[in-house]
Order: structure tokens, then C-alpha cells, then sequence
């Protein structure tokens, strides 16, 4: 495959069966096989997605010693503020370049956690020199979360089981929407690039921002082709958890975004991506129906959270214990 293929959600949201099945099919073949798609449909508006860049804009363009006031320690980087560089792909030693905030779950006021979901449902930061950009960052964390929710309602008809499974693991799911910066390259980089080579940990990913040349997807004859979403498209990709979860039928593909040519050296990049995690104790022990003698089971049985926890340590974002 060559080409990242596009869908339209208003198919799966539609009264029409035929409708229905079409997406069903379009969204987990291409999934199956080179694990990307652009989605029409989704349920972000322009206006939202306009303010929300300009938002971004005003918060990486702030000074570096307000930003560094949003970076906290003991954190593990997943709310706030990190920093350029801090963080590498698995088994790369030189620092991404980039720096990013990271919007977490917003739990309702008079709702009871479990011990476990405290423990990982931490607060958001607010910003206090921009008033605007938590609200419109909460209000694009939800309005992609419900088309996370949707997405994975027709991948679980695909895969022959409820559509409703994923929706009691997604609900107060430790879901990350995660604005980036990537600045403008200063120095020619030595072995590094604004994002390397790696897979997404979590169930599935919804990327804003893949409208010009530079995330490059890894076919699966390990060719890189670049992944560029018309302006109205999310990029959406299968992380790592879904591909345990069914035994790799659905395909968790390697990707990375590429540095500028050296005539664009001087401009910087933003991308969005929403990482959809479920509730740490999801199981994510492959389906039965996705192991088959043609197809041995993979993985081995692991919680959510257990393989978040690994995978944070793999990036250098948390110490192993």
C-alpha cells in the first residue's frame, strides 16, 4: 500500500445498515493492513480546531522560564509541560526535538474513582497567563474522545464481538491529547529527528495536523510513505494495546516524522495527536477469536496499566522501580 486510505464516519453514524457495514469494512481492512487512516466526519469543528492552534501558538510562544514553571516534577510528563529534548523513542539515545503539553482526563466533579484511576486521573494544569487555552483544550480532548468512541465501535464489529466492548474500558480512560512544537531547527541535528521511528503505545491515536510533508508511515514492506491529511481529515492509527489486544490482526505501524528540508529549517511544526488509553485494568490479553492455529497467540497477558508503566520507562519519561 502506497497510499493512506480515507474514510467517513458520517457512514458508521448513519440510519443505513449498508452504510454502516461499508465504514465497518473500509476502517478495519486498512487497519489490517497499513494501520493508518484520514477520517472525514469527526466531530471537531473549524472554529474549535482554529482556536485551539492559535491557543498552542500563544503557550510555546511564551517565555521559556514561564513554560519551564508548567513542567513538574514527579509527574512522569503525563500533565503539563516537558520540555525539549526529554523525551526518545525506544532505543534512541538523542532527545526528539521537540517540546510538548500533555491535556489529560476530565472526570466529573461528583464522580467516585477507584484507587487505581487516582492514581493515573491527575489534575490538569492550568495555565494562568492564558485563560482561553484550558477550556479549549478540554473542549477538543472531548469532542475527539467521542470520535475515538465511535472509531472503536466500528472496529469492534469488525472483529466480530460487541459493538459496545470498548466503551466501559474507554470511559475514564487515561486518555492524553498532546499539542506539540516542533521548533525551528537552529544547528544541523546529529542523529536526531523531530520524531523517530516508533509505534504508539496506546488503543488507537487521532492526529491533528498531518496536513503538510512530514509523517512518514512504514508500510509493511518496510517502505516509508508520508501520511498528509486533507484539511477537514484526522490522521487515526493503531497503537500498540489494540495490537495485543487482537493478536496483531490489526496493525500497530511503525512511524516517525521527518526534519524539514534545510530551506525550511527555520520554521516550526505543530501537530495534535490525541492518544485514546483505556482504564489501566483493562485486560489486553489477545481475543480468543483472534488466535487461531494460522495465527499462535503473540503477546504475552498484560494489564493496561502494567504496559503503560513499561513503555514509559522504555521512553525515559519514569525510573523503573
Amino acid at each position: 500500500m502506497q497510499k493512506i486510505p480515507s474514510v467517513d464516519l458520517n457512514l458508521f453514524l448513519s440510519t443505513n445498515e449498508t452504510d454502516k457495514k461499508t465504514f465497518v469494512n473500509q476502517i478495519g481492512t486498512a487497519f489490517s493492513t497499513i494501520g493508518f487512516v484520514a477520517l472525514k466526519g469527526h466531530f471537531l469543528s473549524d472554529a474549535l480546531v482554529a482556536d485551539l492552534y492559535q491557543e498552542i501558538k500563544n503557550f510555546f510562544s511564551l517565555p521559556q522560564d514561564i513554560k519551564n514553571q508548567y513542567e513538574i516534577e514527579g509527574l512522569a510528563g503525563q500533565r503539563g509541560y516537558t520540555s525539549f529534548g526529554k523525551e526518545s523513542a525506544k532505543g534512541k539515545k538523542e532527545g526528539d526535538l521537540k517540546e510538548f503539553w500533555h491535556f489529560g482526563q476530565y472526570v466529573n466533579a461528583d464522580e467516585e474513582l477507584s484507587d487505581e484511576l487516582k492514581k493515573v486521573l491527575l489534575p490538569n494544569i492550568l495555565v494562568q497567563e492564558l485563560p482561553n487555552f484550558n477550556r479549549v483544550g478540554k473542549e477538543v480532548y472531548q469532542q475527539l474522545e467521542k470520535t475515538a468512541k465511535y472509531v472503536l465501535r466500528a472496529l469492534a464489529l469488525y472483529l466480530e464481538i460487541d459493538e459496545f466492548y470498548f466503551d466501559k474500558f474507554i470511559y475514564n480512560g487515561n486518555s492524553i491529547l498532546r499539542p506539540i512544537h516542533y521548533p525551528p531547527i537552529a544547528t544541523e541535528p546529529k542523529g536526531a529527528v523531530r520524531a523517530a521511528a516508533h509505534g504508539d503505545i496506546n488503543l488507537i491515536t487521532l492526529l491533528m495536523g498531518a496536513q503538510g510533508k512530514g509523517l512518514q508511515v512504514q508500510n509493511l514492506e518496510g517502505t516509508w510513505i508520508d501520511a498528509i491529511a486533507a484539511p477537514d481529515e484526522l490522521m487515526i492509527n493503531v497503537g500498540d494495546m489494540l495490537s495485543r489486544l487482537t493478536n496483531n490482526k490489526l496493525k500497530s505501524t511503525i512511524h516517525q516524522v521527518v526534519n524539514p528540508p534545510k530551506e525550511l529549517w527555520g520554521t516550526s511544526r505543530y501537530s495534535i495527536p490525541f492518544f485514546m488509553h483505556p482504564i489501566p485494568t483493562m485486560d489486553l490479553t489477545c481475543l480468543d477469536n483472534c488466535v487461531s492455529p494460522k495465527h499462535p497467540k503473540q503477546f504475552e497477558d498484560i494489564t493496561a496499566g502494567a504496559y503503560l508503566t513499561e513503555r514509559l520507562i522504555e521512553l525515559g519519561l519514569i525510573k523503573a522501580s
